[in-house]
Order: structure tokens, then sequence, then C-alpha cells
């Protein structure tokens, strides 16, 4: 035989009693009518049941069974539910006072990196602030030497104008005596018919023009 063949198995009513006694046409569950009409006491009994919370005689076992419940829980609470809950706070306020120590530490940071630029930036200020005055300064001399060479070359050139035009004057002094004298020599003997010497001529031109300034 296979052992998932099934079994036969007869099921009916209990002995001495004929199927046809389990029809109940009442409604109290306390008595058992036949179909010809004879009532039947239930074979279990009957009487009037009360539901088992609000039935006196089971207080003490329902208390029984309370306190072993309560008593279950309480344990279950104290030593499962409590621990991981008291681990979970802990890790929480740990976490949470890191975090504040570590906010606490990167505003210090920022602080110092605020104030270490502020530093950086006045001393910046300071530097550019020199840069700019002694390159002024240094213009300001460049300036003065430039234009001291300038007036000192201005001086030299005009001084040496100078000296061209007085020494073109004279020569043109000499060369007007020159020719003044040839021309006091041409005009005696032209008028005269007497010739005169350079030297005469020389004497009477320098008479006629007086001393040079």
């Amino acid at each position: 035989m296979s052992k998932f063949e099934l079994a036969e198995v007869k099921v009916g009513p209990e002995a001495g009693v004929n199927a046809g006694d389990l029809v109940d046409t009442g409604t109290t569950g306390t008595h058992i009518t036949h179909p010809d009409g004879a009532v039947v006491e239930p074979l279990h009994g009957g009487g009037d049941s009360v539901f088992p919370p609000f039935d006196f005689d089971a207080f003490p076992s329902h208390l029984f069974w309370l306190a072993i419940s309560f008593g279950i829980l309480y344990f279950f609470v104290n030593r499962v539910i409590m621990p991981k809950v008291g681990g979970i706070l802990e890790d929480r306020r740990d976490r949470i006072a890191s975090d504040l120590g570590e906010a606490s530490r990167l505003s210090r940071e920022t602080d110092e990196v605020i104030a270490a630029y502020e530093r950086e930036l006045t001393e910046a200020r300071q530097r550019a602030y020199a840069i700019a005055h002694e390159r002024r300064e240094e213009i300001k001399a460049e300036q003065a030497r430039q234009q001291a060479e300038t007036e000192e070359a201005l001086n030299k050139r005009i001084a040496e104008a100078e000296a061209e035009i007085a020494a073109r004057r004279d020569a043109a002094l000499a060369e007007v005596s020159t020719i003044a004298s040839d021309a006091a020599q041409a005009i005696v003997q032209k008028l005269s018919g007497v010739s005169i010497s350079g030297d005469d001529a020389d004497k009477a031109v320098a008479q006629a023009e007086g001393p040079r300034a």
C-alpha cells in the first residue's frame, strides 16, 4: 500500500443515538425534540451557560494566567525591548553630542579662518598702500630727474645757440666793416681820384661806427 493511499473512515452518531434525534427544533439548546414530538434531554446535560470571562468560578484561573502573562510580558520588555530602546536612545544622544561638538569645532574653525582672512586682507591693503606710495615717489623722482635733464639739455642748447648767434653776429659785423672799408676806398677813389690804403679805410670806418657795445 502506498503511504499516500486514503483510508476509509466511517463517521456516525454515538452508540444509542439515532440520526433523527439530532434534529433540534428548539432555540435554547436545553432539549432535543424528535420529529414525532417526543422531547429528550441532551446527552451532555443542559441548563443556562455563562460567558467564560464573566464566570466567577473561572476568576482564579484567569487571574493566574493574567499574572503569568504579565510577568512574561514584563520580562520580555525589561530584558529585550528596554535594552534595545535604551541603546537606541544612548546612540542618538551620543550622535547628537558628537554632532554638536563637530558643529562647535567647525564654528571655531570658521571664526579662525575669517579672522585670518581679515588679517591677511588688512596686511594686503597695507602692502598695496606702501607699494603705491613707493611707486608714486619713484615716479616723482623719475619725473624730477627727467625734468632736470631736459632743463639742462635745453640750457645747454640755448647756450650753444647764443654762442653760435654771437659768433655769427661778430662774423657779420666783421664782414660789414670789410665791406664798408672797401666801399669807402671805392667812394674816395671815385670822388677824389685819390687812392687810400686799407688801413686808413678801416680806421675811418671804425671811427664812423664808434665803439661797439
